[in-house]
């Protein structure tokens, strides 16, 4: 059966459909899942869509998609990696997870991502119908990337909506890297898509996330992460496409001695806009944040980065840092940037500072002087700027074919095999 979200009351027609899909959603058997589903809906329907009066969204529309009517597909999984993995370690579809797992999801699914007051993760809390799931026991380490690869294939009737979830656990003093990737046909649809990250004590987590979404679709996307004593978590985030984005990143420190490193780079082009909003919140003491995020924004695309670093009162000896840098290639572009400190702790030692610039007309002379010619000379400049973020993916094909489509998607000339960056 397929079932549609039609354009109108947003409240009453996701209720209607909710309602119509119930039984047949991953865990309806189960209560503690059946009630977080309710539990979700509920939150949306009291809270509806974000408008212009919540200052989260001050910068972001989201009428495209209310006024736009979407199908729900009738199946949607993503594809598990199939590899030799350590003793132990679990790779499945979430809704396997469920069946065969539940002690391991339950305690987690739906209690990290918070969606009282986030309309689109409580959508996908009520909705997802599949998903995956990776656990990681114990002093075990995965070497080798796993990909979870979310690709949304076409309507020929209308736009559909993709539900992705995604529930990492990894184990004490345990490690694994993942690379989550959105691809899709060139056609109007949706994805709303909620990760959401366990690190217990020790445990070091090396996470990617490339959204190269179609020119034409809808990208939302929540990656929540909880950190225990000693963690190490690291978030890379690459986007490429979408003609609507909103990709937000919260963490949230519940040990001593934690690490987090947060950077993104994204590339807007056309009317394409893209927001960014991060929450790092610093709830415990000797705990350390490292954020860095950079638009490169041409054409008539909008950029927004809404960052905050909060930390509590008794967070003290905090180390946070916090850097938002756009590049702006036209002088139509625009970005809105707040960066944000809230601090309620005396002995801590945190930064942030945001900078708006457009191509050093000095760099340019340079290379101009030296025979480069100016689309040559912008696209090496442009390229620099963003390399700061993609040169620190750990994984080499990863980071190679990123290099590549960065400059692909920028409608810059390729560099010459010759020349070095």
């Amino acid at each position: 059966m397929t079932t549609t979200v039609q354009a109108g009351s947003a409240t009453e027609i996701y209720r209607r459909a909710f309602h119509s899909l119930e039984a047949s959603l991953p865990g309806a058997n189960r209560p503690a899942i059946a009630r977080l589903r309710s539990s979700a809906l509920a939150s949306f329907e009291q809270a509806g869509f974000p408008g212009p009066r919540n200052e989260d969204w001050k910068f972001t529309s989201v009428t495209p998609i209310t006024r736009t009517s979407f199908q729900l597909p009738t199946s949607d999984s993503l594809p598990i990696p199939n590899a030799t993995l350590p003793a132990g370690v679990i790779v499945c579809s979430l809704a396997e997870a469920l069946q065969r797992h539940p002690d391991l999801v339950e305690p987690h699914l739906g209690r990290i991502a918070s969606y009282q007051h986030q309309a689109f993760t409580a959508l996908n809390t009520a909705f997802w119908r599949e998903g995956a799931f990776l656990y990681v026991p114990a002093g075990v380490v995965v070497e080798q990337p796993l990909l979870l690869s979310a690709v949304a294939e076409a309507s020929t009737q209308q736009p559909t909506l993709w539900y992705r979830r995604v529930l990492i656990v990894l184990g004490r003093a345990s490690q694994a890297r993942v690379v989550e990737s959105f691809t899709g046909s060139e056609a109007l649809y949706m994805t709303n898509a909620v990760t959401e990250v366990v690190l217990d004590e020790g445990a070091n987590l090396d996470h990617y996330r490339v959204q190269e979404e179609s020119l034409q679709a809808y990208h939302f996307s929540c990656l929540q992460v909880e950190q225990a004593r000693d963690s190490r978590f690291s978030t890379h985030y690459v986007g490429l496409g979408g003609s609507l984005v909103r990709n937000e990143v919260r963490v949230r420190f519940q040990g001593s001695n934690a690490e987090a490193t947060v950077n993104g780079v994204y590339l807007a082009t056309g009317t394409q806009h893209h927001d960014t909003h991060t929450v790092i919140d610093h709830a415990v003491p000797h705990c350390s944040s490292h954020e860095l995020y950079k638009g490169i924004l041409d054409d008539r695309a909008k950029g927004v980065f809404n960052g905050k670093i909060f930390v509590r009162k008794d967070a003290q000896k905090t180390d946070a840092k916090q850097t938002n840098q756009t590049l702006l290639l036209s002088d139509e572009a625009t970005i809105d940037t707040k960066p944000q400190l809230e601090i309620f702790a005396d002995d801590v030692k945190c930064t942030h500072g945001a900078t708006v610039g457009q191509l050093d007309e000095r760099q340019l002379f340079y290379l101009r002087s030296r025979g480069i010619g100016l689309a040559q000379a912008r696209a090496l400049l442009t390229f620099a700027f963003a390399n700061d973020i993609i040169g620190r993916i750990q994984v080499e094909s990863l980071r190679d074919r990123l290099e590549r489509a960065l400059l692909a998607s920028s409608h810059l000339p390729p560099l010459a095999e010759s020349e070095e960056l």
